[in-house]
């Protein structure tokens, strides 16, 4: 910190003890620059404090790095400043610029973030509501279940007084009856499963049980329960 007394400077150590501050008076100014690959100003003087000329006089003109970085008002560092090889002047305006090229880059990437957590939450709201689906999709296969071993029973029973007729091909029929539930029950469940929206899963559930009866069934389910 370089400044025309040590009093101000002595507070900021004293406020930060474990930071190793450095305290020189304004005219050791430029030897700390000379040292120095960044240099802040923020004083109130009314003319600039570092320009090309003072760099030049003070042989920091030789194209060693050096960015000053100028948080005053009115402005501590001449503009022409820059026109000195290596010397990379900033001022307010110039952090503005970068504050406000930043602002836009996170308010693109909020934009980006919200899509993405909306299409995260539109999938979950999917797969949740695709779970009401899963005790009609039980209920479908167990009737349909039901019906081929209903049938199956009625098959056998006359296949199997054939004594023509083996084990093996019985078990070929079973296999048959189960590749014939299984190819019809595909399409019904697709369906269910494609709905996208909630009113239009509902309303496939509600189609799918309405077609095949399984309100029916459940409610005889019930009411043989009772009845035992």
């Amino acid at each position: 910190i370089v400044n025309r007394s040590m009093a101000r400077p002595m507070e900021l150590q004293e406020q930060f003890p474990d930071v190793e501050i450095e305290i020189v008076l304004e005219d050791g100014l430029w030897d700390v620059v000379s040292r120095s690959d960044i240099v802040y100003t923020a004083t109130s003087s009314p003319n600039y404090v570092i320009d090309k000329a003072s760099l030049e006089e003070n042989g920091q003109n030789a194209g060693r790095p050096l960015m000053l970085v100028d948080i005053a008002v009115p402005r501590n560092i001449g503009s022409d400043s820059a026109e000195l090889p290596a010397v990379v002047p900033y001022n307010v305006d110039d952090l503005k610029a970068v504050v406000a090229k930043n602002t836009a880059m996170r308010q693109r990437e909020m934009i980006e973030a919200e899509n993405l957590l909306r299409e995260e939450a539109d999938s979950f709201i999917g797969w949740r509501e695709s779970l009401s689906a899963i005790p009609t999709i039980n209920q479908l296969q167990e009737r349909a279940n039901m019906f081929r071993q209903e049938e199956l029973k009625k098959c056998t029973r006359k296949l199997s007084q054939n004594d023509n007729f083996s084990d093996r091909e019985l078990e070929a029929v079973e296999r048959l009856s189960r590749g014939i539930v299984n190819k019809m029950l595909h399409g019904p469940m697709s369906h269910l499963r494609r709905a996208e929206s909630v009113e239009k899963k509902q309303a496939a559930l509600s189609e799918l049980s309405s077609m095949f009866r399984l309100d029916d069934e459940a409610g005889g389910r019930g009411r043989g329960r009772r009845r035992r």
